[in-house]
């Protein structure tokens, strides 16, 4: 047990009984949702937001429906894909706008940006004040196609072929860590793997991370750990003290990886950004997405956390920043 009531250790069985027959409560669930990724769009499907009106109008919608947090890319709005730089005036832009529909969502900006951003252009993001901020934890690879937008969409006419590295150093995840340290934005950790908690480690050595640690689990993507309940549970096991942890799963993965994170008291992401179908032969939408996560949660007994519960759990600000 630590000194965090909302956070112990997941991988003991013992605690975990002890909370699934009621002896302790599970904490309430987070659920943030992700509205928008930094490469697909609507050529991939219709229904995902690219403007600032449908970013603000989507997340209200997930607002309303239990979401607690928002996680943003901001996007072309004259082409629909990623800004290659995060200024951060367009940030604080899209910060301001969902801010004013929702007032205590908590706001939590990439720092991924655009293929080709440098690492000054990618934290600028956290210049505009959100409170939470994503930091990848170790590189990342991918290939497949980048499918061209079809008119009346602006931007690729033809298919883009991506086999690509993004890589990010030990230096690089200090350099994140102690700029978000410095503007009062606490970071959601990003783990791929289980390797990377060398990564999360050094971070804690160095006092530039701040508990409660948030991690998520990336379950799904080319080069993360398997989607498997193998897969989970190394990453489960690789917690150090004081975290707490998120789970996204990535298109096929998102049901049975967020339900395992419901099951052993964990936190969950959803969104377009992350899932494209609702199931076989149906396009998701942000509604959608979140509205079944809230059901599994009942089935599951976990509350739904408020925005004023999860700043709790989550050890930042209760009064909501403004933009």
């Amino acid at each position: 047990m630590t000194e965090y009531p909302q956070i112990w250790d997941f991988a003991d069985d013992r605690e975990y009984l002890r909370r699934q027959r009621g002896k302790e409560p599970m904490p309430p669930l987070m659920i943030c949702v992700a509205i928008t990724g930094g490469a697909h769009g609507k050529e991939v499907n219709p229904n995902h937001p690219e403007t600032l009106e449908e970013q603000v109008e989507q997340t209200y919608e997930a607002y309303k429906l239990g979401a607690c947090a928002v996680h943003i890319h901001s996007r072309d709005p004259e082409k629909g894909y990623a800004w290659v730089k995060s200024e951060p005036e367009i940030y604080r832009k899209i910060n301001k706008a969902i801010r004013e529909k929702c007032p205590d969502i908590i706001i939590n900006n990439t720092t991924g940006g655009g293929l080709g951003a440098t690492r000054e252009e990618r934290v600028s993001s956290t210049e505009a004040l959100p409170e939470l901020a994503s930091l990848n934890c170790g590189p990342m690879m991918a290939r497949a196609t980048i499918p061209k937008r079809p008119p009346p969409l602006e931007g690729r006419p033809e298919d883009i072929p991506a086999d690509v590295c993004v890589p990010i150093t030990y230096g690089e995840t200090e350099f994140f860590a102690q700029a978000m340290l410095e503007r009062g934005v606490k970071p959601e950790l990003e783990l791929y793997h289980p390797g990377q908690y060398e990564v999360v480690d050094n971070l804690i050595r160095k006092g530039l991370i701040k508990p409660p640690y948030f991690i998520q689990f990336v379950m799904g993507f080319q080069t993360s750990a398997l989607p498997t309940l193998k897969g989970f549970l190394s990453m489960l096991d690789g917690l150090p003290a004081n975290s707490m942890f998120e789970v996204a799963g990535i298109m096929s993965a998102q049901v049975p990886m967020i339900t395992l994170g419901i099951l052993v008291g964990g936190h969950v992401r959803t969104g377009l950004e992350d899932v494209i179908l609702y199931k076989k032969g149906e396009l998701a939408t942000t509604a959608k997405l979140v509205e079944r996560v809230v059901r599994l949660a009942e089935l599951l007994d976990r509350p739904i956390a408020t925005p004023a519960e999860a700043r709790r759990m989550l050890g930042i600000s209760e009064t909501p920043r403004q933009y």
